[in-house]
């Protein structure tokens, strides 16, 4: 993977290529003060409304005073992100050059991704390390790391919201130009659907490869998602690059780049999916509803955490005891009077 495929894979190159096929969506430059409050790691304060600021109070640790913390005010920005929303139908899911925020859902009203305003969009970036590997590594896993990064202008996408069913939505694997293999986007779940219509859903998604998708796009070797709806029309959703950074889902990355059954298949191409309710396993994006050293903790990743966690440990429990010893005697007089 090349660092020229991860530009070229960015949401404003690929949409006026495929904008009849896909849904209607809106790019706005994103303003330098916007990306840095996106990377700030303080405390997450956004406006009550995207009209007036509302203002939140943090106890200092020092004394009982409270201390008022603005929110950051992006008036114009604030501007232009409404009149999208209003032109999209009012609803949207948000997202930056590459990713979406989806590992953010959880801490949305009904973990869900649909934005009404600006403050819906902050709280899901800044909850999300998606977003935070857009804006600091996107060439992370690029093979050509000795060239220069290119230059990277940060965009917020809007796209009209659309309630998508995830049975619904595949992954496609394109190497030289060739659709070598799909997936079921949300593995870890069965859908009955798709193994009733498994040959008419793999058709489907290669005549759309075939007809508006294959040799339209910039490079030989990309990834693709779409959603076929109950109508059997297939949609494209996103592009991603062909590599490690787009998860593999049902294959292994190993298997789509050695050159072996898959990457050989002549007649059509390699269809997984889950096939029963023994094989559904748990959402990759719950790792991402805790904080990180929790999950450090849990795998014995990181033995200084451990270390640091059971020294606390005893430290709290030695103190609970001496608090109990001090307790006794006003408790036994107490009762006395």
């Amino acid at each position: 993977m090349k660092k020229e495929q991860v530009v070229n894979c960015q949401f404003s190159v690929w949409y006026p290529i495929f904008r009849i096929h896909t849904i209607k969506s809106v790019i706005l430059p994103l303003p330098q003060n916007v990306i840095d409050y996106l990377l700030d790691d303080g405390t997450l304060v956004v406006s009550g409304s995207d009209h007036n600021t509302q203002q939140t109070h943090t106890n200092n640790s020092n004394s009982d005073a409270e201390e008022d913390i603005q929110a950051p005010e992006f008036p114009e920005f604030t501007s232009k992100v409404l009149e999208a929303i209003n032109a999209l139908g009012g609803h949207v899911f948000p997202k930056l050059n590459w990713s979406a925020p989806r590992d953010a859902n959880w801490i949305a009203l009904n973990s869900s991704l649909q934005c009404h305003s600006l403050s819906d969009i902050f709280l899901l970036f800044k909850s999300s390390d998606f977003i935070t590997h857009d804006l600091t590594q996107p060439f992370l896993q690029c093979t050509d790391q000795d060239s220069p990064d290119p230059v990277i202008t940060y965009e917020l996408v809007l796209r009209k919201w659309s309630e998508l069913i995830p049975g619904g939505e595949f992954r496609c694997f394109v190497k030289e130009n060739k659709l070598i293999a799909i997936s079921q986007r949300d593995y870890t779940q069965f859908y009955q659907h798709i193994l009733m219509q498994d040959g008419q859903i793999c058709q489907a998604i290669q005549d759309f490869f075939s007809q508006h998708i294959q040799y339209n796009f910039l490079d030989e070797d990309f990834v693709f998602d779409i959603y076929r709806d109950s109508q059997g029309r297939v949609w494209l959703i996103d592009l991603n690059p062909f590599g490690e950074v787009t998860d593999s889902l049902l294959f292994s990355w190993e298997e789509l780049t050695s050159g072996g059954e898959i990457t050989q298949h002549q007649e059509s191409p390699a269809f997984r999916y889950t096939k029963s309710e023994v094989t559904v396993q748990p959402s990759p994006c719950l790792s991402y509803r805790i904080p990180r050293d929790f999950v450090d903790l849990s795998t014995g990743e990181d033995a200084y955490k451990l270390i640091d966690f059971l020294k606390l440990r005893k430290s709290q429990q030695e103190e609970s005891d001496e608090e109990d010893e001090d307790d006794m005697p006003q408790r036994h007089g107490s009762s006395e009077t």
